[in-house]
């Protein structure tokens, strides 16, 4: 087993999350879905103790049953999981859901998914407008559900509370009304997109960050200047590009559901501080992951009004 399987940073609330997880999303496929209980099994079986999946994700009811056949006591892993953007008017009903899903008592972690709202429909997590574009729920907002978090953490359902797609701005607004400060951000983030100035800001607040989509896929992966690094330490892109993020303290949840690739990323390296300089200068506001449609919108809101632009 890897020992930055076993590295940990810790939390505001003073628990401890392992560096590198375990990413569980997949498509919108049951049988993909169902899957996933094979290999996040072989992940946990291989070292790994943090796993993160949503409610949205449709993995949560996998990862449980990996849980269960791993036999792994459940205090040596750290479980997160995120409040889908179409049960914000229902945060209690959605927790227990995701609790019933996964067979668990508690989640280490959870995390308001997106900052907005989408129109509730028991059968369509993703309903649309008849022109195409997200149907969203303008009746409330994310300071509301926020303080519907707190009374989660205050149920002792959860360990602790956090966003995920969240900005500087969209923070800034939360924190006008919020009592318990998030101990995590989710964000995409990869050297193309390297989030400076978000990551200063969280430091500086005293939030962890977890980079999602953390190699940047193909596009950073094979960028010929990672390809040059990873080659000068017999490594692999990934594994440059997350020991990349490890040494700036950002948490990692790379996704694989194969064991071979599951054991290769975490094998962590110390980068010289020249080659860190190197990968630095590949910023280029770059999204791979959640990219605007054809509306110019991601996810039913605009880049400005999530504060990323």
């Amino acid at each position: 087993m890897s020992e930055w399987l076993t590295k940990t940073v810790t939390l505001n609330t003073g628990a401890k999350i392992p560096i590198v997880g375990l990413g569980v999303f997949v498509s919108r496929d049951p049988v993909e879905q169902a899957k996933a209980t094979s290999w996040v099994l072989t992940a946990l079986q291989a070292g790994y103790r943090h796993i993160d999946t949503a409610w949205i994700y449709g993995t949560e009811k996998p990862v449980g049953e990996a849980i269960k056949a791993s036999g792994i006591p459940r205090e040596e892993l750290f479980i997160t999981t995120k409040l889908p953007w179409n049960h914000t008017k229902r945060v209690q009903w959605s927790i227990d859901q995701s609790l019933k899903n996964t067979g668990l008592d508690y989640f280490d972690l959870y995390l308001v998914h997106w900052p907005h709202s989408v129109a509730y429909d028991e059968n369509e997590p993703r309903p649309r407008n008849p022109d195409g574009q997200i149907k969203l729920d303008e009746t409330g907002n994310f300071n509301d559900t926020w303080a519907e978090m707190e009374k989660v953490l205050a149920s002792g359902k959860v360990k602790a509370i956090g966003l995920s797609n969240f900005s500087i701005k969209t923070m800034e607004e939360l924190f006008k009304t919020a009592k318990v400060m998030p101990a995590m951000l989710q964000v995409e983030m990869h050297p193309y997109l390297a989030q400076n100035e978000l990551l200063a800001y969280c430091e500086e607040k005293g939030i962890t960050v977890t980079a999602y989509a953390p190699t940047g896929y193909a596009t950073v992966r094979e960028d010929p200047t990672v390809g040059e690094i990873a080659t000068r330490y017999g490594a692999t892109p990934t594994q440059v590009i997350l020991s990349w993020h490890v040494g700036r303290g950002v948490v990692v949840i790379p996704k694989s559901a194969d064991a071979r690739r599951q054991k290769e990323n975490c094998q962590i390296m110390n980068l010289s501080e020249v080659d860190v300089q190197i990968i630095n200068g590949l910023e280029r506001n770059q999204r791979v992951c959640n990219k605007p449609d054809e509306f110019g919108n991601v996810s039913g809101w605009s880049m400005e009004r999530l504060g990323w632009m």
